[in-house]
């Protein structure tokens, strides 16, 4: 139970220090060149980049669970059509 709790207890850390950088570097870089106003331009790139992704993900998780769900991915049983006569 204590080396559960060290694991947490470090990941949370690791968490936290993330996050203050995270933040850290966003307000920072508003003060970069023209600021959030020269990111204007890209904005349509991002969102086409993040929306792709997106859909890329769905498709293969919707993947993923058809064929779980429908036998594919069962292990293959040579024996099984095998009819004696």
């Amino acid at each position: 139970m204590k080396k559960h709790a060290i694991v947490l207890g470090l990941t949370f850390l690791g968490l936290a220090g993330f996050a203050m950088f995270a933040g850290w570097a966003f307000f920072a870089s508003s003060k970069l060149g023209g600021g959030w106003r020269s990111l204007g331009p890209i904005w349509p790139y991002v969102v086409g980049g993040v929306v792709v992704v997106a859909a890329l993900a769905g498709v293969l998780m919707w993947l993923a669970f058809y064929s779980a769900n429908h036998g594919f991915d069962e292990p293959y049983d040579p024996d099984q059509f095998h009819h004696d006569p």
